[in-house]
Order: C-alpha cells, then structure tokens, then sequence
C-alpha cells in the first residue's frame, strides 16, 4: 500500500444557479488535477449550486438538475483523481447539504451534513434535514472524515470520524466573509486537531453572492510535534487557485507536507478586496459590465468611484455630476479631479430646471408652508429620476454611495440618493470611509484595474462632509461628528449594548436617545436599500434583523 497520497484543492468561485459553468469548472478543475498526478480533487460546500443557493433548493426541478450534473461528472472523469463536491440531496421525503465523493464514474460515498447552522447570515434549518454523523470514506491508502462546514466547528462529528477511523480530516466549507473571520476559525481548527490527533484540510469556496463574501483563505494543520496544531499550507484571500498537497504516511500517522505560505493581509487590504470582488461577482454574476454614480465631490462617492474602477477598470465606468444651486464650486472641481485621476467619463446634467418645475408643481398644494426637508429631498430625488433614466438608457448598474453610519441613522433620501442596484460601501462606518481612502492613496495591488497613486483629491478626504441640499449645509448641521456617531453605533450595533451601557462609556444621554430614535426608525428605509458587500459580523439585514414597526425604545 502506497505511503504517499496527493490531494488538489479547488479554492474555485461558483455562481449560484449556473449549474453548467460550475460543472464545467469543477471538469477543468479535474483535468488540472489528473495532470498533476493527484488522487483526489476536492471541491467546496455545495458548489454545484453555488453558496448558499436559499430558497432555490426547495424546487425538486432544481435539486434533481444539481444531482444529475454531478452523476454525470463521476461519468464524465472516471479515468482519473476521485472528485469530492457538495451538492444538495433527496431521499426518503428529505433534503440535505451533502458532499458527494465520485470516482470511477460513480458516486462511491455521500456525506450528509449534520449540524446545521441558523445565525448570522444561515438559514439552513429552514431549508435542509440534518443527516446523520457519517463514516470516513477510503480513497486508495487514506480513510478521509469530512466534517462539512459548521461541522466542524463543535466536537462531536470530527471526535466521532476520528474513532471510526478516519486518518485526516477534510472540511469543505462555504463560509462567509467578515473581518477578522480566518482567526475565528483557525481557532476552531485548532481545536479540532488538537482533539482528534489528526491533519485537517480547511477548504473554502471564493467569490460573491448577493451580499456575501466567500474569502477562501483555505489551509492545512497538522498536529503540533509538542501539541497544538502546526499550519503547513495557507492559501491567499479571495483567489481563485488550484493547489496541490501531499501527505505522507509515518510512524504517527498520516501528515502533510509543507505547501504553500501565501500572506494574509491587513484587515484594511481584505475589507478592500472584499468590496471590489463583491461588485465584480455582482455584476458578472447578473451580466452587467459598466456602471454609473452620481460625483458629488464627496467622499463616499470618490471612494465607491475607485471601488468601481479597481472592480471592472476605469473604462467601465460613468461618474455623473448633478449640480443644483447649493452645489459648490469646489464640489464641481473635485469631482472632475477625483475622476480624471481615475481615468473615469464624468458627465454633468443639471438639476436645477427639474427641481424648479417639480417644486413650481406642487406649489398650490404646498401654499402657505414654510420650505424644510421636502424641498431638499425633491433635489435628490430629481438625482435619482437621472441617474436612473442613464442606467436604463446604456444598460449600467446604478450604484448607490451611503455608507454605514447615513444608512443606519437614514441619512438617505429614499427614492433619491438611495435609489441603484448595489452599493459597495454599504457595511463600511464613514470614519472607516476616512481611512479606506487614506489606505487606497497610499497602496495598489495587481488585483485592482484603477490607477495606482493618490487617486482620491486630498481635500476630499480632509473637508466636512455635506448633502448639499441647502445653503452652507454640513452633515455636523443634522448628525453628531463622525467620530463621536460612529462609536454610539458601534454600541448599538456591532455590539448589542443599552444605553445605559453606554453612559458607563462616557456618552452623552440625550445624544445616545437621539441615535437611538434615527437608528430604530429608520429600518424601513433599509428594507427597500440596495445590498452590498458584508464585511463586518453585524451587518443589515444578514446579521441584525429588526421590525421595521417597532415601538420600544431603551430608556436608560
């Protein structure tokens, strides 16, 4: 019997429903494997559908289209490595998350996930049965036990595989993106091998879906000589590749051999890329190319302008200014400095003669009252009439260009500046719009398609912010500054504190009060906002879920 025992990893991006491209991607990903003399090609959680395919696996038509695709792939590649894949299962009245093992043009195993997970973003109790715990599987020399994704993230599955037999562990996952996500889970890896005596491959899938990221960053443990666990191979973020990794069987066992070391970079480079991929997979996914934005010289719509540039290239996009009256020179100068730095179209309509004509409309009806936040919001509503009208014309994604902090207190005009398809800044606070901006002045990578340098105007970065909808507007004028808002909602949001608690931290309680009232009664507005990229635990919608009619306030 062999001692030796290669494995390729497909660290690959499906696309939900694209039931012939994923299956032709797994089919490249088989022929690259049999020229690398592999045994077993390995690929991620359900990737014959794409993750996470939501309501889409309650139709039988679906799910035996997936499992069809797949027998025909053990059919197909019979001549060569096995093949591990996920895909969705029927049997007996029930379904499951499973992952299939083919080879020599059969289904030879079917594992069938155990534990299902329903926080955060998952919903798979809603939709899957659990299996039971399953038996490892053998592929030549090696007993393989596959803890599928959350799996292996308590004790029981991986402390049962290891005494049925199993000689490593093999966890094929679709696990979201948030930041600081890969030590979480290396934690629980950890303890896995440290429990189980045995290697563990950590396979992810990579890519966007909807408003999810798959980061990939997939690696290899094997026990520590001294205890612990020793990493041997770690795979770059959010990467599509194929990589190859030996195991060698000696006198404690099976181990793998060194591989692969690729860097994992800051939190500020991964939320990054983490925007750029979302955009990208959103638009390639859905068949847009080119988008447009409404410049107003600011810098949430600077920073989404190089998101989207470092996305699909400069070429691809249209920047749109829209000046009204109460637009200042200096928000027309940066915004065409913003976009000549970038290499971006920058148009310019006019909104003033529609504002006039809408407002001259209502006039009768608005007789006798005094001018406030209607009149502002008809300008940017007019905004989004425009902008919309581009989209539909040219066939260009709308992109909309409000960060965390205006969505969650609704600093947004509904129908105006929040009308468009996606929005790449959606789960990013405006005092990290700040630095992400300082960051992408002073860094570039061979992934991003924008211009490398200080493509954000400086004074765009340093001047207040303001909507412009009225005469010497600030956002200070409606909000509390940023940096004081920005840690209130941190409390609030990301970590779930009263305001109580909250005055323990030194906060002002009827500032807190007043967040708290724009927080809670503004979650009508994010249930009709465009989605966008998830990078941190608590985003809307995916990880906080609130009523939009809701009339408890937290006193204090």
């Amino acid at each position: 019997m062999s001692d030796r025992f290669r494995m390729t990893l497909g660290q690959l991006n499906p696309t939900v429903g694209d039931l012939d491209a994923n299956a032709a991607k797994a089919r490249a990903a088989w022929d690259h494997a049999k020229a690398a003399g592999s045994d077993l090609l390995v690929l991620p959680e359900m990737f014959i559908t794409g993750y996470q395919p939501q309501d889409l696996v309650l139709k039988r038509a679906f799910t035996d289209d997936a499992i069809a695709r797949i027998e025909a792939l053990a059919r197909d590649c019979a001549d060569g490595p096995a093949i591990g894949i996920g895909g969705p299962w029927r049997e007996g009245g029930r379904l499951y998350n499973a992952w299939f093992v083919l080879q020599g043009g059969q289904v030879v195993a079917r594992i069938l996930k155990h534990n299902l997970p329903y926080k955060e973003v998952f919903d798979e109790m809603r939709l899957f049965d659990a299996g039971p715990i399953s038996g490892p599987w053998r592929i030549g020399p090696l007993r393989i036990g596959s803890p599928i994704c959350e799996d292996a993230w308590s004790p029981e599955v991986s402390e049962t595989l290891a005494e049925t037999g199993a000689q490593i562990l093999l966890v094929p996952n679709g696990s979201p993106y948030h930041r600081g996500k890969l030590d979480q889970r290396m934690g629980h890896m950890v303890a896995r091998v440290v429990e189980t005596g045995l290697p563990l491959v950590y396979l992810n899938a990579v890519g966007g879906q909807d408003d999810q990221l798959f980061d990939g960053a997939s690696f290899v443990l094997n026990p520590g000589a001294k205890g612990g666990a020793e990493k041997v191979a770690q795979l770059a973020p959010f990467d599509e590749t194929l990589v190859e990794v030996d195991f060698h069987a000696g006198p404690d066992g099976w181990r793998a051999l060194p591989g692969p070391m690729d860097p994992q970079p800051d939190e500020w480079e991964q939320d990054y890329r983490a925007m750029t991929l979302g955009l990208a997979d959103y638009m390639r996914k859905s068949g847009f190319g080119k988008v447009v934005l409404g410049m107003s010289g600011g810098i949430d719509s600077a920073l989404v302008a190089t998101i989207a540039c470092d996305a699909i290239g400069p070429e691809n996009v249209r920047c749109v200014m829209l000046p009204s009256e109460y637009t200042s020179e200096h928000s027309l100068e940066d915004a065409a400095d913003c976009a000549a730095r970038l290499g971006a179209r920058l148009d310019s309509v006019g909104i003033e003669g529609p504002r006039r004509t809408v407002t001259d409309a209502l006039a009768h009806l608005m007789e006798g009252t005094t001018p406030d936040i209607t009149e502002e919001n008809i300008q940017s509503r007019m905004r989004g009439v425009m902008l919309m009208a581009i989209s539909n014309k040219f066939g260009e994604l709308l992109l909309t260009t409000g960060n965390k902090s205006e969505v969650a207190v609704g600093y947004a005009t509904i129908y105006g500046d929040m009308a468009g398809g996606y929005n790449p800044i959606k789960d990013l606070y405006k005092t990290r719009v700040f630095q992400t901006c300082r960051w992408r002045n002073a860094n570039h990578r061979d992934w991003m398609r924008g211009p490398e340098g200080e493509v954000i105007p400086p004074r765009v970065i340093t001047k207040p912010p303001s909507a412009e909808l009225r005469p010497d507007q600030t956002d200070q004028d409606s909000l509390p500054p940023y940096d004081v808002l920005d840690t209130i909602l941190d409390g609030f949001i990301e970590r779930d504190l009263s305001v109580r608690d909250l005055i323990a931290e030194g906060h002002d309680p009827d500032t807190l009060r007043r967040v708290q009232a724009l927080l809670m009664g503004s979650e009508w507005k994010r249930h009709q906002a465009a989605p966008g990229p998830r990078i941190s635990s608590r985003a809307f919608w995916l990880d906080r879920r609130y009523p939009m009619v809701n009339r408890w306030r937290d006193g204090g």
